[in-house]
């Protein structure tokens, strides 16, 4: 069992090297996203021990949690300076698309509120 742990502490120090040399602003989109998958957690807790009689106000904050979560990973995945398949693409661009991505996405969960 001390090989396991002493593995474990191994790995966990060579991950944080590796983050440390992150960009700043890829760390931002992973704070968001830390952000918002725990949100949505929350919301199915809630719905889990209060009820979910408004079931269209649960999926809406769900899907919102999710979708934003997803789509900043998009974000994170287009700017990331060693990724070579997007290497064409300005950041600018990716967050312009970022943002009319999330508008649509709101847009349809304020629709789907009734």
């Amino acid at each position: 069992m001390p090989r396991a742990t002493s593995d474990a502490k191994l790995l966990i120090q060579s991950l944080h090297k590796a983050y440390a040399a992150t960009p700043t602003n890829l760390k931002i989109i992973d704070l968001y996203v830390i952000c918002a998958v725990p949100a949505a957690l929350i919301q199915v807790a809630y719905m889990g021990l209060v009820g979910s009689f408004p079931f269209n106000s649960f999926l809406s904050g769900v899907l919102s949690c999710i979708g934003t979560a997803v789509l900043a990973v998009c974000l994170r995945i287009q700017v990331n300076k060693d990724n070579k398949e997007f290497k064409d693409l300005p950041p600018e661009r990716a967050f312009a698309d970022f943002v009319l991505c999330n508008l649509v996405l709101h847009l349809v969960i304020m629709n789907f509120l009734g």
